[in-house]
């Protein structure tokens, strides 16, 4: 296997959604191993954070069976607006591009909480939490779209954050990524049966928003 710390913007591999994007992580890493890797899982293309890709297909199979049997553990960070809750499990079906209701059941802890003297709205003061987000199911959005529904969306996800929050930090802080990344896969090894842990650094913007607003997820 490798696995890789994918930066915001890439796609994971081609799409007919975004049939212009240059930036493939697949074609890519193809390019630098010279040689054919198969895509175990898949990130959205604005989450950052670690991925994983198998070099020959019986790899591939059997990690990917893991994934599909929710054998692998995976944690994410992200900065959402206002004070969430200091845990709390998101049971709360999506649907999926069918139009079929899924279930869907997402786990989170808050780790810190930030206010800063930013006016916005009726509000003189700005709220934020990072938390981390454990996804028990690998619904489409899944995260984006649990935590928008308990009203505390992720910073800079369009089309299911907070649009004035998103132009907030575009205008105050020139920013326009968006704050949710993949931080870490734990699982068994299927052949070697060996803990396998892997954990992707934050990218340089998580960092520097994460210390304007007085947070740190290195801690």
């Amino acid at each position: 296997m490798v696995a890789v710390n994918k930066p915001y913007g890439w796609l994971t591999h081609k799409s007919k959604i975004a049939i212009d994007a240059e930036q493939i992580v697949l074609q890519t890493l193809r390019d630098q191993l010279n040689k054919k890797v198969y895509p175990i899982h898949r990130l959205d293309r604005k989450t950052s954070g670690v991925l994983l890709f198998g070099l020959e297909p019986k790899i591939h199979r059997a990690v990917s069976d893991l994934f599909m049997s929710g054998e692998i553990s995976k944690t994410y960070y992200a900065i959402v607006r206002g004070y969430t809750e200091d845990t709390g499990i998101i049971d709360y079906p999506l649907k999926n591009e069918a139009g079929k209701e899924q279930v869907a059941e997402t786990h989170y802890s808050t780790l810190q909480k930030t206010e800063i003297p930013v006016p916005l709205g009726k509000f003189e003061t700005s709220r934020y939490s990072l938390v981390e987000l454990r996804p028990r199911t690998g619904r489409m959005h899944q995260l984006r779209r649990h935590m928008s529904h308990i009203f505390h969306p992720i910073i800079g996800d369009r089309p299911h954050g907070c649009s004035k929050q998103n132009r907030l930090f575009k205008s105050k802080f020139d920013f326009s990524e968006m704050l949710l990344h993949a931080k870490t896969l734990e699982f068994t090894h299927p052949i070697t049966e060996d803990l396998v842990k892997i954990e992707a650094a934050f990218s340089p913007e998580f960092l520097r928003m994460s210390q304007t607003l007085g947070l740190n997820p290195n801690k």
